[in-house]
């Protein structure tokens, strides 16, 4: 007999199912504004993409996992650990296509005339298999034994039963907070997200000097390309920005919860935390679409022509601010 739910727990379901109703038409839509318009088919958006991917599989697996795992059902261990960890491969994933897309605008003002030449479509394709074979390995680890099994199956065994440990299906029952704490966050998350924020600072310098410099030489070109970088730059660095807010608090806890077993945690800000940790998949498009004007375009775009049925003028691909390669 399937478990009972409680009217919080079908509150907790309702704003789950609304964030996956707006991240992934939201993330789907900003695959396909790359897929059809060339403008956006620089290194850049292809980091873009491998984001939205992992955004789209956040509403779409992620989503849905953490509302059977809130319901609590009766699982074998194992299968318990296999539901707990897509989260864990998507967000290192989000956290490396970041980090992929800061290091490839810092290339862009600190090397412009070499940029074409460093960074290739082979190079970008790479780095982002990279990143996600890494994401693989990082997200499974859990799998590979850094888990709550030998304590799961003492009190299994303390209870005179035998076999594989049959639980109540919850993420902290099967993920070992030393994992999260110590490897997850201490290593592939805080790490990144500290190098992000220098990385950004150095492309905001860098952008400023430039725009300085081009000024007292009176040099229209060069000051046009800066600019249009510092734009894309404040953008992207939002993105970072409201990543590391909605990830950090549910970090913060897992802290409180190793450090502090005794700690109380009020349930409430478990349950926030977890929210902005799947709305932060639902908050790119929407950036991209106020900040970014190709991404605008584009949206409008498609949805002129496939659900106004009133076909939009042609994009133009060379937009005066954002033109790529100016």
């Amino acid at each position: 007999m399937p478990p009972s739910i409680s009217a919080f727990q079908a509150a907790y379901i309702g704003i789950e199912v609304l964030i996956a109703l707006v991240s992934v038409p939201g993330n789907v839509l900003v695959i396909w504004a790359v897929k059809v318009n060339q403008a956006l088919r620089d290194a850049t958006f292809c980091f873009i993409v491998s984001l939205a991917v992992a955004d789209v599989a956040v509403g779409a697996l992620v989503i849905p996992l953490a509302i059977l795992i809130n319901i609590g059902p009766q699982t074998y261990f194992h299968t318990c650990l296999m539901v707990a960890c897509p989260v864990l491969i998507l967000t290192q994933s989000s956290i490396l296509a970041l980090l992929a897309i800061a290091v490839d605008r810092y290339l862009r003002v600190k090397i412009p005339l070499r940029y074409k030449m460093v960074v290739t479509p082979r190079r970008a394709a790479v780095a982002i298999a990279g990143c996600w074979i890494l994401s693989f390995v990082v997200g499974l680890t859990p799998m590979f034994g850094w888990n709550n099994l030998s304590a799961v199956e003492r009190a299994w065994a303390a209870n005179g039963s035998v076999g594989e440990p049959v639980i109540k299906c919850e993420f902290e029952k099967v993920i070992s907070m030393e994992y999260m704490v110590y490897f997850n966050f201490f290593v592939w998350v805080l790490p990144p997200l500290l190098l992000m924020v220098l990385i950004y600072l150095e492309v905001f310098y860098l952008i400023r000097k430039q725009l300085n410099k081009k000024v007292s030489a009176s040099s229209g070109d060069p000051q046009k390309y800066y600019g249009k970088e510092l734009k894309i730059a404040k953008s992207l660095a939002l993105i970072l920005f409201l990543f590391a807010l909605s990830w950090l608090p549910l970090h913060i806890l897992n802290c409180i919860t190793l450090f502090c077993p005794s700690c109380h945690k009020p349930s409430i800000l478990t349950y926030i935390a977890i929210f902005l940790t799947h709305g932060n998949s639902a908050m790119n498009p929407i950036v991209y679409a106020f900040r970014i004007q190709k991404f605008r375009v584009t949206f409008l775009k498609i949805w002129n022509d496939h659900f106004r049925c009133q076909p939009a003028p042609p994009i133009d691909e060379d937009l005066p601010e954002e033109r790529p390669d100016d």
